[in-house]
C-alpha cells in the first residue's frame, strides 16, 4: 500500500488546502487520475494520482491546510485492508532537517484522530498514517481546462473583476460556488438528531452535508427532492431560510450558525494570506506617492462607440479600458521609469523595454493580478482579444500562475464598482498602479470659438500611485498628463 504525500507543485509554498476531493474509499484509479483539487497560496491546482489501484484511506480532510510532506491519501490493490490508526501520542515526533515536515504530518494526524472519534457524522476522510514516502516528487497539474471551480467550504462566493469591460457599471457577480449536482455519488448521512435503533440514514453529498452542518439543518427530517431521495443544496437552502444562496459584496463571509453570536472568525491563508504579506511589504518598503487628475473623457467614449461599429472588432469587447491600456503604453515610450523596477538587494534600477500589463481583480480567494504578456507589441484589436480572454479566464477561476507572474504595470479598475478614484498600493515587482474611476456625466467648462460655457460631458478620474525612491514628482506627472491627454483626445495618440 502506498501513501500519497502532499507535494510541492513548483511554487516553493509549504502548505497548501485541501479543498474538494475527486474520488472516494474504495474507487479505483489509474496512474494520473485526478484525486483532488487543493489551493496553494497563489492558485487553485489538481494533483494527479501516482499510483494505480483501490482508494484505500482519505486521510485528510476536505477544508484542512496541511503542510508539505504530509500523507492525504492511500492507495493499493483491492486485498489491502484499511490503513491502521496509529493511537495518537502526547509528544510529536521531532522534525530532522532531511524532513522539516515530518513531526508537523504527524502532529496533524493525531488531531485529526481526535475531531474523528468526536464528531457523529460520517466523514470521508480518516486520520494520517507515516509510512512510505512515495509521490513525494510529484509536481501538481494546473487546472487549465476546467470549468468555474468551486469550494465546499464556504456556502456561497461570488466573483468581481476590476476591468471596465462595461462602461456602465460593474460586471455581474459570478457565483463560483455552486455545487455540481454530477461531482460524485451521494452517500448516506447519519442525522444530527438522535436516531431510532433503525438508524436512519439521509442519501445526501458531501458539500450539502457541509452546508446543512453550517446552516444547522437537521438531514434527517428533509423529503429529498433529488433522483432517489437524494437531498439536493436547494432543499437545504430551503429548509434553512435560503442562507445558503449566492452572496456578494460583505455578505461573502460565513454568517454565523446561532443568531446570539455576534463575532466570528475566518482563517487567513491561501491567495488572501499571500495577498495580503505581499500588501504589507509593498506599502512598508516603497514610499508612494499618489497623484490625481481629473479627465473629460467623452471622446473615448465616442471613440469607444465607433470602434465597437468596426467589423474587425465585433467579436471582442470594446471599453474605455482598452483606450487607456494603449494610452498607458504610449505614454511610457516618454517615462520608462514607470516601467522599471526598484532592487534593492543590488541597488539597481531595473528598466524593462517590454510591458506585462496587469489588470487587478478582486476574488473570493483574495485579489490576483492576472497580466498581458508583452502588451506594447500588440494592436489595438490584439490587445481587445487579450483583455477580453484574461476576463473570461478570471471569471472562470481559470487564472493560473503563470498568467500572473512577471508583471510591469497594474491598472485597478475602481470604476465598476462606481468609486471615483482611490490610492492604489503598487504591485511587488513593480513600480507604479493606475486606478480608473467611474466615468460620469457631469457638467464641465468648454472652450468654444463664442468663449467658454457649461456643457454635460463624460468624466473620470485617474489616480497613479508610484515608487518615489526613483520616480520623482516630474515623471510621475508627466506620465498622468500623457495617459489623460489620450484619453482626452484619443487622435493624440498620434503623437507619440
Amino acid at each position: 500500500m502506498a501513501e500519497f504525500k502532499l507535494p510541492d507543485v513548483g511554487e516553493g509554498l509549504t502548505e497548501a488546502e485541501i479543498v474538494t476531493w475527486k474520488v472516494k474509499e474504495g474507487d479505483t484509479v489509474v496512474i494520473n487520475q485526478v484525486l483532488v483539487e487543493i489551493e496553494t497560496a497563489k492558485s487553485l491546482v489538481e494533483l494527479p494520482s501516482p499510483f494505480a489501484g483501490v482508494v484505500q484511506q482519505l486521510m485528510v480532510s476536505a477544508g484542512e491546510t496541511v503542510p508539505v510532506g504530509t500523507p492525504i491519501i492511500a492507495i493499493g490493490d483491492a486485498l489491502d485492508g484499511p490503513v491502521p490508526t496509529a493511537p495518537a501520542e502526547t509528544s510529536g515526533t521531532p522534525q530532522t532537517e532531511s524532513d522539516p515536515y515530518l513531526g508537523m504530518a504527524e502532529k496533524a494526524g493525531a488531531a485529526e484522530q481526535a475531531r474523528e472519534l468526536l464528531s457523529s457524522d460520517i466523514d470521508l476522510s480518516n486520520p494520517a498514517a507515516s509510512g512510505s514516502a512515495e509521490g513525494e516528487s510529484l509536481v501538481g497539474r494546473m487546472k487549465a481546462d476546467r470549468g468555474a471551480t468551486r469550494r465546499a467550504r464556504k456556502p456561497a462566493a461570488a466573483f468581481q473583476t476590476q476591468a471596465a469591460f462595461e462602461p456602465t457599471g460593474a460586471t455581474p457577480p459570478i457565483d463560483l460556488d455552486e455545487e455540481d449536482e454530477s461531482d460524485g455519488p451521494a452517500v448516506p448521512a447519519t442525522s444530527a438528531a438522535p436516531a431510532e435503533p433503525g438508524n436512519v440514514r439521509v442519501l445526501a453529498k458531501p458539500p450539502v452535508r457541509k452546508l446543512a452542518k453550517h446552516l444547522g439543518v437537521d438531514l434527517s427530517a428533509l423529503a429529498g427532492t433529488g433522483p432517489n431521495g437524494v437531498v439536493t443544496r436547494e432543499d437545504v437552502e430551503a429548509a434553512g431560510g435560503g442562507a445558503g444562496g449566492p452572496e456578494t459584496g460583505a455578505e461573502r463571509l460565513p454568517r454565523p450558525v446561532a443568531e446570539t453570536e455576534r463575532e466570528w472568525r475566518e482563517p487567513i491563508k491561501g491567495v488572501r494570506k499571500m495577498m495580503s504579506q505581499a500588501m504589507v511589504s509593498s506599502a512598508f518598503s516603497a514610499p508612494h506617492v499618489t497623484e490625481w487628475v481629473t479627465v473629460d473623457a467623452t471622446r473615448t467614449m465616442e471613440f469607444v462607440e465607433r470602434l465597437k461599429s468596426r467589423r474587425e472588432f465585433r467579436d471582442v469587447r470594446v471599453s474605455p479600458l482598452l483606450v487607456l491600456a494603449r494610452a498607458v503604453m504610449l505614454a511610457m515610450r516618454r517615462t520608462p521609469e514607470i516601467n522599471s523596477w526598484w532592487d534593492e538587494s543590488a541597488q539597481e534600477v531595473v528598466y524593462k523595454s517590454y510591458v506585462n500589463l496587469g489588470i487587478a481583480a478582486a476574488t473570493p480567494r483574495g485579489l490576483v493580478v492576472p497580466n498581458v504578456k508583452d502588451a506594447e507589441q500588440l494592436s489595438l484589436l490584439d490587445l481587445a482579444q487579450e483583455l477580453k480572454e484574461l476576463v473570461e479566464t478570471a471569471r472562470s477561476g481559470k487564472t493560473q500562475p503563470a498568467e500572473m507572474a512577471g508583471g510591469t504595470f497594474t491598472i485597478t479598475n475602481v470604476g465598476v464598482f462606481g468609486v471615483d478614484s482611490g490610492t492604489p498600493i503598487i504591485n511587488p515587482g513593480e513600480s507604479a498602479i493606475l486606478a480608473f474611476g467611474a466615468i460620469r456625466k457631469q457638467p464641465w467648462v468648454v472652450s468654444t470659438a463664442a468663449g467658454d460655457e457649461i456643457a454635460v460631458r463624460q468624466v473620470t478620474t485617474l489616480a497613479l500611485s508610484f515608487d518615489h525612491r526613483h520616480i520623482d514628482g516630474e515623471k510621475g506627472s508627466q506620465f498622468l498628463a500623457d495617459v489623460a491627454g489620450v484619453l482626452e483626445d484619443p487622435a493624440s495618440a498620434l503623437l507619440f
